[in-house]
């Protein structure tokens, strides 16, 4: 297995108060708009906006809510209103054959049942859980077409103004909702490794149809409520995960941002893979390691060198829902 990390540090460093090594409930809370979204220490650009200067994203309705003529239909499960989610055994029911395939050590397991029961009567009780649509993440990237593999830890929990922000990819955000601090610290690593501008909004679907799995560990939350679907069996199914494709596939690329992400790696086991690790892109932690990792470019470069098509990380400029 390949690893990569920054040349001054032999190994992941994550034990300040400024680290990865929060609280979970502390950690998941960095992307909430309620709370300040840049750490006085870390002010950006960003921060000098106020609300009314920094308007929502634009977004094209039509190209929003369309999906391109290649792309999967929507799981018949899938089409229930935000107020009537699909049961999460019917969620897991309607994933693609190949993820199924895959993730069915779990879905065989004990795990299994105990998880879905509590996703549900979580709902059930009146609660609101993000996202509504489970595993988009995985009906956007097949296994076989899965290059890169960027972990985050559970969803947001929070919305922008009456949006929320989750939509089953992890850092991303759905068109018309701005970017929070961690994707907008990726966007800058980004521009300043490869020229490329940050775009007004932070839908990352675009790279998920490249084969980016952008996959949260734990998959669903309570509103409000950071971390609060945490060790109920999520780590269990994408431990799964995570092993299989790492197991069945070779010559792939984990970006592993911050302790929690780094504590996956064991997972990966002894396949020919990239592993680029860092501290994590939000403000606490991204200018300690993870501003100038270069890891979109090494990224690249690994999958060239292994006779893959490279990552366009250039996003559209208005954003845009494939699936």
């Amino acid at each position: 297995m390949t690893s990569t990390k920054r040349t001054h540090a032999a190994t992941p460093v994550q034990a300040s108060l400024f680290e990865d090594a929060l609280p979970d409930t502390a950690q998941a809370t960095l992307d909430d708009p309620s709370v300040p979204e840049v750490d006085p220490r870390q002010i950006t650009i960003f921060s000098l906006f106020e609300d009314d200067e920094f308007p929502l994203p634009a977004v094209d309705s039509a190209v929003a809510t369309a999906t391109t003529d290649d792309a999967p239909a929507p799981a018949q499960a899938m089409t229930q209103t935000a107020a009537a989610p699909a049961r999460l055994e019917d969620q897991f029911a309607a994933l693609p054959t190949a993820w199924r395939d895959l993730l069915e050590p779990f879905i065989a397991s004990d795990a299994f049942a105990p998880l879905c029961q509590f996703v549900d009567a979580e709902r059930a009780a009146g609660k609101t859980v993000y996202p509504a649509d489970v595993f988009r993440a995985l009906r956007l990237t097949s296994p076989d077409d899965v290059k890169v593999v960027i972990l985050g830890q559970d969803p947001y929990h929070g919305d922008d103004r009456g949006t929320p922000q989750a939509h089953g990819l992890a850092f991303s955000v759905p068109p018309g909702v701005r970017p929070p601090p961690s994707l907008r610290n990726m966007f800058k690593e980004i521009a300043a490794s490869l020229g490329i501008e940050a775009p007004a909004h932070g839908c990352l679907d675009a790279w998920a149809r490249q084969g980016v799995l952008l996959l949260n560990t734990v998959l669903t939350v309570e509103r409000a409520n950071a971390a609060s679907h945490a060790k109920r069996g999520w780590e269990r199914c994408t431990d799964t995960l995570i092993h299989e494709l790492a197991t069945r596939h070779q010559h792939l690329v984990f970006m592993l941002w911050g302790a929690h992400a780094q504590n996956k790696r064991a997972l990966l086991g002894n396949g020919e893979h990239g592993v680029l690790e860092a501290p994590h892109p939000s403000p606490l932690s991204a200018h300690r390691g993870f501003l100038g990792c270069g890891h979109f470019v090494q990224a690249n470069e690994y999958l060239e060198a292994h006779g893959r098509q490279p990552i366009d990380w250039r996003l559209p400029e208005v954003g845009e829902v494939l699936a």
